[in-house]
């Protein structure tokens, strides 16, 4: 079932008197969006893989309208298609037209990461005095789930409804070096209100690290149509955030975003601060690529995490999740080599990550909150994503 969270109502909100009801309603044309018309529901081939496996796509709406497409390579979302102020609908995430982007070159657009998201220092972990090593993808640190991480894996499509999709994959002992064999399921589901939520649980059959996560790029202007992101306002729950090092592995403090440029507490334009050469974690990240220690602490229930305002279309994303942690990443790493939907060509800051997840190098830093998972126990991570409108005219 759907989850429900509570609005994003935090003492520091941006939420105005004039944010109007989500109109659903799907236009003969739009000019501010990835595509005007959403697929038809139901389930397709994407592609198939090298290896003679098929991808398919499966296509879930709501009655207002609101389509989520996914794919099984990475349990990923494809496309979300949701409309701005004036109805008209566009796609909002990053990703491929069909499956030769995602194979040909991996940039996590869309996927489930893991088995744990984001870095692990040098790759090393020990559980119960014994020491594991994983792959090191990312210069001397391992970044969500090494080589071949949950993003690149076929999952298999599990069951589906007109408002829902469950997704299963199995990673066996010792897969990508994690230790137990893992049941993994995601399942994504529409509430018929304007929301989107990501459930997904795990267990394991010995001692393990378990850190899942989407990887979805936004761009609330369109992921064809719209520019960068650097002219989203964003609001975080979060007082605190992970300062890191120069290989972007946190230092293990928990450093105050007050009179930084890393307070989201109150509405910001992302760009307005993005470029601050002035900031030595701004350098390091080349933008923002930092956790935020979220201020409800990752509680059994969604909690508001973060809003994303888009002025000029009017359209809201608010996130709650059940996470500790939110990772903001600024596209930073998007050169401009890589070929998104329609042919556009993803940019520096062409979409922003807001991932929710527990502590990057969490297993390594004991203050951090801890990534393990027994047999016996259940590993759950619930987002929601709630979009909406903002009312008058477009900036």
């Amino acid at each position: 079932m759907p989850v429900t969270p509570p609005p994003f109502d935090h003492p520091h909100s941006s939420r105005s008197s004039d944010e109007a009801p989500m109109n659903m309603q799907v236009p003969a044309a739009s000019a501010a969006g990835g595509s005007a018309f959403p697929p038809v529901p139901g389930r397709s081939l994407f592609g198939t893989l090298p290896d003679g496996r098929v991808v398919e796509a499966v296509t879930i709406a709501d009655a207002r309208g609101m389509t989520a497409r996914l794919i099984t390579l990475g349990a990923g979302l494809q496309g979300l298609w949701v409309p701005d102020r004036a109805g008209r609908m566009g796609d909002v995430v990053l990703g491929h037209d069909d499956l030769a982007g995602y194979v040909e070159r991996r940039s996590f657009l869309g996927g489930i990461v893991g088995r744990c998201a984001n870095r692990i220092a040098g790759g090393r972990f020990r559980l119960d005095g014994r020491a594991f090593q994983v792959p090191c993808n990312d210069g001397p640190n391992s970044l969500h789930g090494g080589n071949q991480g949950l993003d690149m894996r076929l999952w298999t499509l599990e069951a589906v409804t007109p408002g829902s999709a469950t997704f299963r994959y199995d990673s066996p002992d010792g897969e990508e070096g994690y230790p137990g064999a893992l049941s993994i399921r995601a399942v994504y589901a529409l509430d018929g209100q304007g929301a989107l939520s990501l459930t997904l649980t795990a267990q394991t059959d010995a001692p393990t690290i378990v850190n899942l996560s989407s990887h979805a790029y936004f761009n609330l202007g369109g992921a064809v149509a719209g520019g960068d992101v650097l002219d989203h306002v964003l609001t975080l729950a979060a007082d605190r955030f992970t300062p890191v090092d120069a290989t972007l592995i946190p230092t293990g403090a928990l450093s105050s975003v007050a009179g930084t440029v890393f307070d989201f507490r109150t509405p910001h334009r992302i760009g307005d601060r993005i470029r601050d050469a002035g900031d030595a974690q701004l350098r390091l990240g080349r933008g923002y690529d930092h956790n935020f220690a979220l201020r409800a602490g990752g509680g059994p229930n969604p909690e508001p995490a973060a809003r994303l305002e888009h002025p000029a279309t009017g359209r809201v994303m608010e996130l709650a999740t059940t996470e500790p942690g939110l990772q903001f990443y600024s596209g930073n790493a998007l050169a401009g080599d890589l070929a998104g939907k329609g042919g556009r060509l993803y940019r520096q800051s062409a979409g922003l990550c807001l991932e929710p997840q527990r502590f990057p190098d969490a297993i390594n830093q004991p203050d951090f909150p801890s990534p393990r998972l027994d047999p016996g126990q259940t590993y759950r991570h619930v987002s929601v994503y709630r979009f909406s409108t903002l009312a008058g005219a477009g900036g």
